[in-house]
């Protein structure tokens, strides 16, 4: 990480790079504290301190807090990440969107960035009527309204202000892809939980103070955060390399050698993306079933509360079900075969063609087995320490494999960026 750092300091690019990310960072910080016109931020932070552990909060810390305050970055880059999990899923459902995407080139994925932003819009448009709907109508423990006219004007004002925020952000998303370092989109949402570390570490040290938390305890949670680093470290890091052999070749009367190179294929393919469909599937009903008052719907609305044994076993089944399927759409054994097979290459001790499907399949079924097994198991650690030791864990399941994650594919661009200066200063001389 030194050398990183050193060489973001030296290399004028790279130092560029670097100054216009965190330039647009503090773009994004600043609009985080703005609120949407019309709102009682006391009546606000009032209200929603009975929230906690719903769906409100989970899409809380992808706003990087943004939402439980209501500002114009309320929606975060969500929209924009929903809009493209729900475009990949097109593209392989549509064949239209299957040819943009494999036949035409720059020019297809032109297209499909651009369904993706109107996509985007859709989505933000429809999740800010639902939130403004939704907030004009509560009211704070205390009394007081939350908005304080609820009118067809803040209704309008406040669509607007959110929409134009999302987009805004997805604008500078891809400012910091173009010119800064790393993806833009991953760089937003990381930098919102980034953020919310400190009142984490707070909150937390404020327990160790007043002796909530014991000595023996803060060991535990300490070694426990280190162990959840270095986990995700080595299986977002960790690949099975497959052995490809591509065949000899002569021209005129020289016989070039075959050479011999591998396909790499992820433990975890599919990312954090199993763990947000199964929180975001399980939370929609225990944030309905705990607004109705009634005793019999509250027996259900306790089995889908977070840390019961009926909310983490379906838990562990959606992320394994999520894991599977996701995986089967990034990676198709079928179209790595038939690739295979056109350039001429074959995996050693394997026939071309049914075989190699059905061995790439038989491999990326057991990765994915082990895949799903370890986002479970980092998935539940958050909620079983939040209910053994009766602690806040904020640094657990999907923001520990968001910000690890995203700092790892960070330091790798600025690797490759590396390399390639080496590369062409060794071609110039």
């Amino acid at each position: 990480m030194s050398e990183y750092l050193k060489a973001i300091f030296e290399l004028k690019e790279l130092r560029d790079k670097f100054i216009f990310t965190l330039l647009m960072f503090a773009i994004y910080r600043l609009g985080s504290h703005i609120p949407i016109p019309g709102i009682n931020p006391d009546a606000l932070q009032d209200f929603l301190k009975s929230l906690e552990g719903s769906i409100f909060a989970l899409y809380d810390i992808f706003s990087g807090g943004n939402l439980s305050r209501l500002t114009v970055f309320a929606l975060g880059v969500m929209p924009y990440i929903s809009a493209s999990i729900m475009m990949q899923l097109l593209t392989v459902a549509i064949p239209h969107l299957q040819r943009l995407a494999k036949e035409e080139g720059d020019y297809g994925r032109y297209k499909i960035n651009e369904y993706t932003r109107y996509l985007t819009l859709f989505v933000a448009i429809v999740q800010s009527i639902g939130i403004v709907l939704w907030v004009r109508g509560q009211v704070s423990p205390k009394g007081i309204p939350v908005v304080e006219n609820p009118g067809i004007g803040f209704i309008l004002i406040a669509v607007l202000t959110l929409v134009t925020g999302t987009m805004f952000l997805v604008w500078i998303a891809d400012r910091i892809t173009e010119r800064g370092i790393g993806n833009g989109a991953s760089l937003i949402i990381f930098a919102g939980i980034v953020a919310g570390f400190p009142n984490a570490l707070i909150q937390f040290w404020e327990k160790v103070k007043t002796g909530d938390v014991g000595p023996l305890t803060l060991l535990l949670i300490v070694a426990l955060v280190i162990g959840i680093i270095v986990g995700i470290v080595y299986v977002q890091e960790a690949e099975r390399r497959i052995p490809i052999q591509y065949p000899g070749r002569q021209v005129g009367r020289q016989l070039y050698a075959g050479r011999r190179t591998y396909l790499p294929i992820k433990i975890n393919p599919a990312g954090v993306i199993p763990i947000i469909f199964a929180q975001a599937l399980l939370l929609i009903p225990s944030t309905i079933l705990n607004v109705i008052e009634n005793p019999f719907v509250k027996v259900f609305a306790d089995m889908f509360a977070p840390g019961s044994i009926f909310y983490n076993f379906l838990y562990v089944v959606f992320i394994v079900f999520f894991t599977y399927f996701y995986t089967a759409v990034l990676i198709n054994p079928v179209e790595v075969a038939e690739n295979l097979h056109k350039a001429g290459a074959f995996i050693p001790g394997v026939r071309p063609g049914q075989d190699t499907v059905k061995y790439l399949e038989r491999i990326i079924n057991r990765l994915v087995f082990f895949g799903a097994l370890f986002l479970s198991v980092i998935a539940l650690i958050p909620i079983l320490v939040s209910v053994w030791l009766n602690i806040p864990f904020y640094f657990g399941g999907t923001t520990a494999l968001i910000v690890v994650g995203v700092a790892l594919d960070t330091f790798r661009q600025i690797e490759t960026y590396l390399i390639q200066k080496k590369y062409k200063s060794y071609v110039r001389r």
